[in-house]
């Protein structure tokens, strides 16, 4: 049904693509390995900004190792790109233990949090209880692995909205939410070589037009969610079209 929204249908158009035409580049092509190492270097570096970490350096300051998690985890995307594909759940897992490291006890590495609390950078200023949250992440990973027709920029938009709003773990969910559009477009395809940016998209338009969509999706009203769809859709086609070439 969302997908036939003429205003998400067009947003997911034109998404895919300037992603394809990014595939498509020959200067991209002819330099795959340092295109994809430039993405995760910019993206991790944005989605930290997102955070409030808009540092040059990982240091230990706190902004600091929020950005040396963020490099942590968007580095280690592509070595879960399979796992993510058929158990999303223990890919979701791997990368909090690698990013929440020194952020969380040893016990929380990798688990869903077991109460109310948790990290709210963006101050959303709402979080889905303990339990619930639990029912919403086994909701998202049945989502994920059952087939379907539904278009994959779709699919990253769910993912990313669910794991941001819900916050299933106790530090780190933002992080892995935008990650996570990374793992749904390169497990479905779309950009399996991960040279796209989406990370720079969602800090180009803005922490307030980022926070809005997500509490439009928070309603679950079709609007809200349309809202949210088409915004990632965007993001997506701006960090498509930022991607340059190392010289």
């Amino acid at each position: 049904m969302l997908a036939r929204d003429e205003t998400v249908a067009a947003a997911l158009l034109a998404a895919r693509e300037e992603v394809d035409a990014l595939l498509w580049r020959r200067d991209v092509r002819g330099s795959a390995a340092e295109v994809a190492s430039a993405s995760i270097q910019r993206g991790a570096r944005d989605s930290a900004a997102i955070d409030g970490a808009d540092v040059a350096v990982p240091d230990d300051s706190p902004m600091g190792r929020v950005l040396e998690a963020a490099l942590r985890l968007t580095a280690a995307v592509p070595t879960q790109v399979d796992v993510f594909a058929t158990a999303p759940l223990q890919a979701l897992a791997h990368l909090h233990a690698l990013t929440a490291h020194g952020f969380c006890p040893a016990d929380e590495l990798g688990r869903p949090r077991q109460g109310d609390v948790a990290d709210d950078p963006l101050n959303l200023g709402m979080l889905v209880p303990a339990g619930a949250a639990a029912d919403r992440l086994a909701g998202l990973a049945g989502m994920l692995t059952t087939p379907t027709q539904a278009p994959a920029l779709l699919v990253a938009a769910i993912a990313h909205a669910e794991l941001a709003i819900v916050r299933p773990f106790a530090w780190g969910s933002g992080l892995l939410a935008r990650a996570s559009t990374r793992l749904v477009l390169a497990a479905r395809g779309v950009d399996p070589s991960l040279f796209s940016i989406p990370e720079h998209g969602m800090l180009e338009l803005g922490r307030p037009a980022y926070v809005k969509a997500l509490r439009g999706y928070a309603t679950g009203s079709p609007a809200g969610v349309s809202e949210f769809i088409v915004w990632q859709a965007t993001a997506v086609a701006m960090g498509a079209k930022a991607v340059v070439v190392p010289s």
